[in-house]
């Protein structure tokens, strides 16, 4: 935290934007009036082409920069509880045939895009006709694999044909975690121009706010309010928002953003580390968090963070020594190296969401507590928990959840047992050599792991990759992390040029989580160098594809369809491609100097999570201080 202090004060001390004061009104520096302005960070960075607004060609705006206002999707979700709702769609789709292949559901009547022509599912039809004809158009692939024909019956009724059996159509053609590759486009509009050259640089918009103006260096987008505000997604949904604008903009460094905040030039800060947190709190008593006290963060953002192991390369593709190294973890150190013992932990391939805690972490715990290795082992410690309060104590945190029940709800119901004495033996019964020590392969090399993880991207984790890497060190395996930008991350762990990642591989808050275990189907094998859409990890394990496929057949609200995700989880466990071992915890500050209503768990409307497309849907609820 000191470090993190000096580096505000040398940039107070340099000089930074600041609000323009005029005599009577506060004005930010794009010129509008501060107390009509919600000022919010962008997490993806300085936007390297601010005029590129078509989201089907590559070099678009980053996602959270677009689809915040700019584009919409049939059906979205509500991250905090995983439920689905239609958003330009009236209705979930309903089949028209028992097999599940032809389907029919109702658009929204009453939008308008923001130069006042209607919405209706004449654009969903030419959207879903521009992605056949142009099969190079980015995403045309994933749409042109599920849809077989798409017709507008009417001016607000939609006809969809899928090839295979589709029981989740909504989830397909919707969001379930972050985006997805289908967002209408207005017809009137786009059936002039090319679609592989079009960059739409003016965007129409069915959200209250439209773009008026935009940096050319990429640093900040600015939209205003429509007068016709009624006739968008926000005012059905929610009411008439009281921000004339919304200013996005990139600060930089995480100490830049904090002290834009400190000085209320932003009142949502994306995400940010538990240190800088700490020096927001202890300096300002405008700003809060999704919880007034420990642990602050919320623990609940969709996705694990862990390692995945590459089993088209030796020594990964033997689960003994996957399982040695993952009892070389101490967990509660770990914990304690990423965020200061703020997370918490999953031993299962999804999220520890509390929805999915109820649903999967909770009922499995018995399981989890009988499961050995194929020699007797129990590797399970349902002690967790209670430890890592323990251990928090002991470093003179405040607020901690009292009772065992409270402290596993907060922290996990459990992971795996810090053991190095069962992680040398499997390792030297397979042929490894510990010599001065250092570990030595099986072929007498040097035992050296490289850990590849995205750089300013996901600092979750970068570091867990370093507190896994610091782990086996300690076990005496010689390891190097690589922080990669992402475009070279991503390439790597698609062509499989890789052998451990870090990075998240089990997304998902909702029961349903078919879609995201089914990405570890052997059908997407591919070998090393060339590119995997998914299966990155390159696992063939026949039984687990054939529990995909029998959740793939299930509809959503199947009774088959926990007890059958909880089997696969099993094999998950058995064989662990993947090492899931924490949550992600988010910090969202907010500054409520010129806005309050923000959700907290104390008012937990929706979900804290500003980069998600359900954000446009937070902004009505906010009221100004007059300030």
């Amino acid at each position: 935290m000191k470090r993190l202090l000096a580096c505000l004060m040398a940039l107070i001390l340099l000089g930074a934007p600041v609000l323009s004061m005029a005599q009577d009104e506060p004005m930010t520096d794009v010129g509008t009036p501060r107390r009509q302005t919600l000022i919010i960070d962008n997490l993806s960075g300085r936007l390297a082409n601010t005029e590129n607004f078509n989201w089907y060609s590559s070099g678009c705006i980053p996602g959270n920069a677009s689809h915040l206002f700019v584009g919409a999707h049939l059906w979205e979700i509500e991250p905090l509880t995983g439920e689905m709702y239609g958003e330009l769609a009236a209705e979930l789709p309903r089949a028209l045939n028992e097999e599940m292949t032809l389907f029919e559901f109702k658009i929204r009547e009453g939008l308008k895009w923001s130069d006042g022509v209607d919405f209706t599912a004449y654009d969903v039809e030419f959207t879903g006709n521009m992605l056949r004809d142009n099969p190079e158009l980015l995403n045309a692939a994933q749409y042109n694999t599920l849809v077989k024909s798409i017709e507008a019956v009417d001016a607000y009724t939609i006809r969809l044909e899928t090839f295979h059996r589709e029981p989740r159509l909504e989830q397909k053609l919707g969001v379930t975690v972050h985006s997805n590759f289908f967002k209408p486009v207005p017809k009137h509009i786009w059936e002039n121009e090319d679609p592989n050259t079009f960059t739409y640089s003016n965007p129409l918009s069915l959200s209250c706010y439209v773009l008026i103006d935009r940096d050319p260096q990429g640093y900040w987008l600015l939209y205003q309010k429509r007068d016709d505000w009624q006739n968008t997604l926000e005012g059905q949904k929610v009411g008439e928002p009281e921000p004339e604008y919304i200013y996005q903009r990139f600060y930089g460094s995480e100490e830049r953003r904090i002290m834009a905040a400190m000085q209320h030039e932003l009142d949502i800060v994306c995400s940010i580390t538990p240190e800088a947190w700490d020096l927001l709190h202890e300096k300002s008593d405008t700003i809060q968090a999704w919880y007034a006290n420990f642990p602050y963060g919320n623990f609940d953002d969709p996705s694990a963070r862990g390692v995945t192991f590459n089993m088209a390369k030796e020594p990964y593709n033997n689960p003994d020594v996957r399982w040695a190294l993952a009892l070389c973890i101490d967990i509660v150190q770990a914990s304690a190296n990423i965020y200061n013992g703020m997370l918490r932990v999953t031993p299962l391939q999804v999220p520890p969401v509390a929805a999915l805690q109820e649903v999967y972490h909770e009922p499995m715990v018995e399981w989890l507590k009988e499961f050995s290795l194929p020699d007797g082992y129990k590797p399970y410690d349902d002690t967790f928990a209670e430890r890592m309060t323990e251990y928090l104590a002991s470093q003179g945190m405040e607020g901690l959840p009292e009772t065992v029940e409270e402290q596993r709800k907060l922290f996990g119901t459990g992971w795996w047992k810090y053991d190095v004495e069962k992680a040398t033996e499997l390792l030297t019964r397979n042929g490894f050599t510990l010599e001065n020590g250092q570990w030595y392969l099986p072929s007498g090399e040097l035992w050296k792991i490289d850990i590849y993880s995205p750089k300013d991207f996901s600092i979750q984790s970068v570091r867990t990759a370093y507190a896994v890497a610091e782990a086996w060190k300690q076990f005496g395996i010689d390891v190097n992390v690589r922080e990669m930008e992402a475009a070279a991350f991503w390439n790597a762990e698609s062509t499989g040029e890789f052998e451990v990642g870090a990075y998240w591989r089990a997304s998902g808050s909702m029961p349903d989580v078919t879609d995201q275990v089914g990405l570890w189907h052997n059908k997407y094998l591919k070998p090393v160098g060339e590119v995997a859409s998914a299966n990155q990890a390159r696992w063939d394990n026949a039984e687990a594809s054939a529990l995909m496929d029998k959740l793939s057949a299930l509809t959503p609200d199947d009774p088959e369809l926990v007890p059958t995700t909880m089997e696969l989880l099993k094999i998950f466990v058995a064989e662990i491609p993947n090492l899931p071992m924490f949550g992600s915890t988010v910090f969202v500050p907010t500054d409520t100097y010129y806005w309050t209503g923000y959700q907290t768990a104390d008012n937990p409307f929706s979900a804290p999570w500003w980069w998600w497309a359900q954000f446009k849907y937070t902004i009505p609820h906010l009221t100004s201080t007059g300030r």
